[in-house]
């Protein structure tokens, strides 16, 4: 949410010819120093790696000029004073220290990514608030907006691992050029027929179902082209500062929606979004190829699905945080289906204050996403952590007593839920080849967002029959269920067991992990544990 073999024994990805290879020094630093018994056949290795392991930690700011991707914090120098060895993840990187909160920002590529998300995630989030709205005075009904919903989601469900196997095929920022083009296509195509006023649902279903199946392809794409961008080392920040990005979006990008829709009508919302993709689009045509880490893309052969599900099956680093995700993703992510339900039925309130609610978990993501970012790689402990916390604040929340208490609560869900998320995307990523990567972020899309056709109805019908109390404590317990399962079968696999010692002593702790006796059994699995 992993490979059981030695870190040594994985086979480096090879770049295309011109372009820069995509080990990365670090790892190649790591992999020298675990392997002190063997000597290097190459002197220019041996130079570089020796050059590596003196490097001083980068000093720069984002903005500075301080574009070297490589560059290594001073917690990934054995020798620096007061440091301990960062942990190696099966594929090569690193768990190491933060960089600060902003350290991915040094690499250039990923600064003029992150700035073309801002304006395409705040045009993202005007379009949804404009569908929803554009169909509801269409229709009048509620559950033609769900039927729209649905129709954007389903790809996902039914065609997301072939979305993951298309990214590892071919170039991915080639082929986010396209998806993303294609996005603004669609949202420009949505303006004219609105605008023009000849617009129905059915042309709404067909749009939405259209940019579903772009999304396919378009999703884990993006997520593994991230690796790319930035390298192991500052993934994990990278990961965390996308998250706060797109909910600042999501605080932003409804606010302009409902001025406009206001103003001038939903299909302006529906142009401004289709403008907003050439940001993203520019921002990937202005970066330095050479100085990204590309993964070659795989040949072309039957069987790489099958082959996709099988690397997850016998890693159980990544088969047990993708079925967290599921439970996850499908029940514990209900949020416009209850938050509707607490709002008319429970606390009896207006528009307002139902918008504040929601208003109330979007701050709680970014505080969680900026939290994350200025945290280390994460381990599996982290990852079922924050997703035992997040169903046990559910479990309290279903039980609020007012309005105020529960939109606290709220805040502190987001914060949960949104280190629960980065966490298991930047932990598989880590723990994947590169070779791989697409697929298995495929199939985190597909158990994570795919399943919301799945979990939305059934928490919906027991919100309708039992009230919205008894769908949140549900959705709560099946999370917190999950990751306590998942937790215990982590740590079993990983021959590790929970120490309880009263007087740690100085640097001890009261509570810790720690190898059962005589333990032998994956020990790259209790690494990332």
């Amino acid at each position: 949410m992993t490979d059981t073999r030695s870190a040594t024994a994985m086979p480096p990805a090879v770049a295309p010819r011109g372009e820069t290879t995509v080990t990365p020094p670090a790892a190649a630093s790591a992999a020298t120093r675990t392997r002190t018994d063997e000597q290097t056949t190459d002197p220019a290795a041996a130079s570089a790696a020796a050059a590596d392991a003196q490097a001083p930690a980068p000093t720069g700011l984002p903005g500075s000029g301080d574009d070297d991707p490589d560059e290594r914090t001073a917690a990934d120098d054995p020798a620096a004073p007061g440091r301990t060895r960062a942990a190696a993840s099966p594929t090569g990187a690193r768990f190491t220290r933060p960089g600060g909160m902003f350290s991915s920002l040094r690499v250039r590529n990923y600064r003029y990514y992150f700035a073309g998300q801002v304006v395409s995630n705040t045009g993202t989030w005007m379009q949804r608030i404009a569908q929803d709205w554009l169909v509801l005075s269409l229709t009048g009904s509620p559950l033609a907006v769900g039927i729209t919903t649905a129709m954007q989601f389903l790809p996902m469900l039914l065609l997301g691992l072939f979305g993951g196997v298309l990214a590892d095929r071919m170039p991915k920022r080639r082929l986010l050029i396209f998806t993303q083009g294609a996005m603004g296509l669609l949202a420009a195509g949505l303006a004219v027929l609105t605008v023009g006023g000849v617009v129905t649902p059915y042309y709404v279903y067909v749009f939405a179902l259209l940019l579903g199946l772009v999304t396919v392809v378009d999703n884990p794409t993006r997520q593994a082209f991230v690796s790319e961008m930035v390298g192991p080392k500052d993934l994990a920040n990278a990961v965390s500062l996308n998250a706060a990005n797109f909910q600042t979006a999501r605080l932003v990008g409804p606010a302009v929606a409902g001025l406009l829709i206001a103003a001038v009508g939903s299909g302006w919302a529906f142009a401004l979004n289709a403008l907003s993709f050439a940001a993203v689009i520019g921002g990937l045509l202005a970066m330095r190829t050479g100085e990204l880490r590309p993964t070659a893309p795989i040949a072309r052969e039957k069987g790489q699905l099958r082959e996709g599900l099988r690397y997850v099956k016998e890693r159980p680093e990544l088969l047990w945080p993708l079925v967290l995700a599921g439970f996850i993703g499908t029940f514990g992510f209900n949020f416009p289906t209850l938050l509707a339900g607490f709002a008319t039925d429970t606390f009896h309130v207006g528009a307002g204050q139902y918008g504040l609610l929601n208003t109330a978990m979007a701050v709680g993501s970014l505080t969680g996403a900026l939290i994350a970012a200025r945290r280390g790689a994460p381990r599996l402990r982290r990852l079922v952590g924050a997703a035992l916390g997040f169903g046990a604040l559910e479990v309290v929340a279903a039980f609020a007593p007012g309005y105020w208490t529960f939109a606290l609560l709220l805040t502190l869900i987001g914060v949960f839920g949104l280190s629960f998320n980065t966490s298991v995307n930047a932990s598989l990523q880590l723990a994947t080849e590169p070779a791989m990567r697409g697929r298995v972020m495929g199939l985190l899309m597909l158990v994570f967002t795919g399943g919301t056709p799945i979990g939305a109805p059934i928490v919906g019908w027991v919100t309708a029959s039992y009230g919205p109390r008894l769908g949140l404590l549900a959705c709560g317990l099946v999370s917190a269920a999950a990751a306590g399962v998942v937790g215990l079968v982590l740590a079993r696999s990983a021959e590790l067991r929970l120490r309880l010692d009263l007087h740690p002593g100085r640097g001890g702790r009261v509570v810790a992990l720690v190898p059962r006796p005589a333990a032998g059994a994956k020990p790259e699995l209790a690494t990332a544990c």
